[in-house]
């Protein structure tokens, strides 16, 4: 029993310091031996739990980065459910206030973006892991909630790109934080949090409710 808890623990060790790094300089810049290192673990430890660092790598989104993304896509299901009528104002405040004000930490934040932002840059198979089940089934959910309340005409693509309008917002105010405060002069407490909310609330929906057909598809 005691030797199965240290395995957990080394293997939960081993992932937690290599997303660090991988966060920090990317897939292509860490080697296995810095990431034995910083673990305090042998070359043994990582073939045995991981394979090879390829693997290593899309556990790190598979246990990480996924259920992170799911904590956030659950506050937003929770928020949704809590509403007595399903709104336009009700779907986009749940999704600023999900991800603004949301359950991750300053840590986890840090590094959810780190990851996604090396990804979009330079994708590995872990983009087309979290792109194929956590990025676009939310959109997608998301385009689904808000077509009633389009323009009838509206095409598929042009919904999902006013989905995605939304997404950037929040996406920035999220992880964006840093510039966001030299600029504005404010901190994240949580009395801006709710302006911030309140901001893209009232952004989006000046957007959507103007939104004619589109001239795309």
């Amino acid at each position: 029993m005691a030797e199965t808890s240290k395995v957990k623990i080394s293997k939960e060790r081993i992932l937690r310091e290599a997303e660090a790094l991988f966060a920090e300089r990317g897939f292509y810049a860490v080697t296995v031996r810095e990431i034995t290192r910083a673990a305090h673990c042998n070359l043994a430890a990582v073939n045995y739990h991981f394979g090879n660092k390829q693997n290593l790598y899309l556990e790190v989104f598979r246990c990480l980065w996924k259920p992170r993304a799911k904590r956030v896509v659950a506050r937003f299901e929770r928020m949704l459910a809590a509403q007595r009528e399903l709104t336009l104002q009700g779907i986009v405040h749940a999704v600023a206030e999900a991800f603004i004000k949301g359950p991750l930490s300053d840590d986890e934040r840090l590094r959810h973006h780190q990851l996604m932002i090396r990804e979009m840059a330079r994708p590995t198979e872990a983009f087309e892991m979290v792109v194929g089940e956590v990025i676009g089934p939310f959109q997608r959910k998301l385009a689904e909630m808000i077509r009633p309340f389009m323009a009838r005409e509206m095409g598929r693509v042009a919904l999902l790109l006013h989905v995605q309008s939304i997404i950037s917002m929040v996406i920035h105010f999220n992880f964006a934080r840093n510039p966001v405060i030299r600029i504005t002069g404010m901190e994240y407490d949580d009395v801006f949090k709710d302006a911030l909310v309140k901001h893209v609330v009232q952004f989006s929906l000046s957007g959507l409710n103007g939104a004619g057909g589109g001239d795309v598809p």
